[in-house]
């Protein structure tokens, strides 16, 4: 059964796999606060439907509780320990089954195995939120082992934490005009690539949602960071096909045991 990854904007994605659907960071909305939806139409209902979906971080546009309403009932949820003290929202959400989950915690789901695994970023609700949760990436494996980075910077021993995969869903941007060290831009994004050495990757979490007003300020930084990092990762891990995804293009993965 082929695996496909398909990207609908910002690090929400699909994932395929063993006739499961695995669900990343659903956000589901034209607007967020601040943010406005400037690239791709809002995914549609066949994009809410999934077996389990995966929660990287605590921050507004990751953990997006009116999106994960929309789940249908019985949709598991792995969400980062302390995450139900962090977003009393969540509580509510009576309709899903709910899982903490920290780094080297796995889940299975069908056929399919969850591993969590750490990332490097401020797993906070707020910048000043005074619980914490970890901030996780996953890998999934089935007919192919795909890691979901979430949001995270390059860290000490990734690739010995993520292990070997087939696939990345690798974060090269953000929804703003400048980036920290815990995030990746194209280059580390690049470096990542290098360092996993799947066989395929996909650019995700730039070129959908930028703050209202601010549409002047550094715009190459929302425009150009999937094909840079094309550029970048052709040059660092040349053996990687590297697939820049439109919003709601899909890609199968080639796996080879």
């Amino acid at each position: 059964m082929p695996v496909e990854l398909t990207w609908w904007g910002h690090a929400t994605c699909t994932v395929e796999d063993s006739g499961i659907r695995v669900l990343t960071d659903p956000l589901f909305v034209r607007r967020l606060a601040h943010l406005r939806r400037r690239r791709g139409a809002v995914p549609p209902p066949a994009a809410w439907r999934a077996d389990v979906a995966l929660i990287s971080h605590l921050h507004a546009d990751h953990l997006h509780v009116p999106s994960l309403a929309r789940l249908v009932p019985g949709t598991r949820l792995l969400v980062p320990r302390g995450a139900r003290r962090a977003v009393p929202g969540l509580r509510r959400l009576g309709h899903l089954e709910l899982t903490e989950v920290v780094p080297g915690d796995e889940a299975s789901v069908g056929d399919l195995r969850i591993r969590a695994v750490p990332a490097r970023h401020d797993g906070r609700r707020l910048p000043v939120g005074r619980h914490r949760a970890p901030a996780l990436g996953y890998v999934v494996e089935g007919e192919a082992r795909t890691y979901f980075a979430g949001d995270t910077g390059l860290f000490d021993g990734m690739e010995e934490e993520v292990g070997p995969v087939d696939a990345a869903l690798l974060p090269v941007g953000g929804w703003g005009p400048y980036l920290g060290a815990e995030h990746l831009d194209p280059g580390r994004a690049a470096e990542a690539l290098a360092r996993l050495a799947p066989r395929t990757a996909v650019p995700v979490h730039y070129g959908t949602y930028w703050p209202i007003g601010m549409d002047a300020v550094r715009p190459h930084e929302f425009h150009t960071p999937g094909e840079e990092f094309v550029r970048l990762s052709a040059l660092r891990a040349p053996g990687v096909a590297v697939h820049r995804l439109g919003h709601g293009e899909s890609v199968r993965v080639e796996v080879a045991r």
